[in-house]
């Protein structure tokens, strides 16, 4: 079964957007006051593998209630959709006519944003225009990390579909490009040091797309990273997949499972952002070497 084609919604107000942020800080502001908002309180640490390194959360000793709030996000209660309604107290604007922004509940990250439909559709779903809209839109004016766990095995927590955004800081797809002279000059691209199948695309002043990024050309690179790994862009259901994006690359990575032994594995651990309950999960995360994990809810490369 394959969805229809890409449509052309109305045009996201750029004023509106640029606001997004200050709302955003607001309703965070009320929302910790009611309690709406409950943030999971973590500890820092690295691992260090070759020439990458990963940071690495955890619940804080100090805060092991906390861990009353990841045990509600990891049973996933398959009849309960916090997004349809979201909750009033951690929504903060409608993003075009398709989406809502809501905060991320239990947030390990600040300003972790969630680019929610406004309607249901399942987190399998072909991305859409409007979701290609929506998420350039807030990544243009605001820069950041948008990412989107295609489906369970890809380490979506929720089955409504939604992409999210993280601000610059809380992770760096950056760091796992190949160096300048590895690239080459196509728009398509991998890094021979990532032993998982993957896709880059240069974005903004790379030569593929306009200088401000648009859902138009964030479409365009999507298809053209799922045509370099084989994969459908418009599958209904799609396989399991993470893209991340920021103004300049786009990143496609193909999954085959959401957890190495009892780690969830999210697209942030693909720009060097992990995130594990305890830190005898750091320990064995260390001995085994970040990138043989994500090599092993990857797939392998052709």
């Amino acid at each position: 079964m394959t969805s229809t084609p890409l449509r052309s919604p109305p045009a996201i107000d750029d004023q509106t957007v640029a606001t997004l942020l200050e709302r955003a800080d607001a309703v965070s502001r009320h929302a910790l006051e009611s309690g709406a908002l409950q943030p999971i309180r973590t500890e820092q640490d690295w691992i260090e593998d070759g020439r990458f390194r990963f940071s690495v959360r955890w619940v804080s000793s100090l805060a092991l209630k906390d861990r009353a709030r990841v045990d509600t996000v990891i049973r996933r209660n398959p009849d309960f959709n916090p997004f349809l309604p979201p909750e009033p107290a951690l929504t903060v604007m409608d993003l075009g006519d398709a989406h809502r922004v809501v905060l991320n509940k239990f947030p390990v990250i600040d300003r972790h944003l969630l680019i929610v439909t406004r309607h249901f559709e399942d987190q399998r779903a072909p991305l859409s225009r409007p979701d290609f809209d929506a998420l350039a839109a807030v990544i243009a004016a605001h820069g950041g990390l948008g990412f989107c766990n295609g489906g369970r095995t890809a380490g979506a927590s929720q089955a409504h579909k939604h992409l999210q955004w993280v601000p610059d800081g809380a992770a760096r797809l950056e760091a796992f490009l190949p160096a300048n002279g590895a690239r080459g000059s196509e728009p398509a691209f991998s890094n021979a040091a990532l032993p998982w199948a993957h896709a880059f695309v240069r974005l903004a002043g790379g030569g593929h797309m306009a200088e401000r990024l648009t859902g138009a050309a964030l479409a365009s690179a999507f298809r053209l990273a799922c045509a370099t790994l084989g994969l459908p862009c418009a599958a209904d259901p799609m396989p399991p997949y993470n893209l991340l994006v920021t103004r300049e690359t786009l990143l496609l990575v193909p999954r085959t499972q959401e957890r190495w032994q009892d780690v969830s594995v999210n697209s942030l651990a693909y720009a060097g952002s992990l995130f594990v309950r305890d830190r005898a999960q750091i320990d064995r995360l260390r001995a085994c070497g970040a990138l043989a994990v994500l090599a092993t809810v990857g797939r392998t490369p052709d």
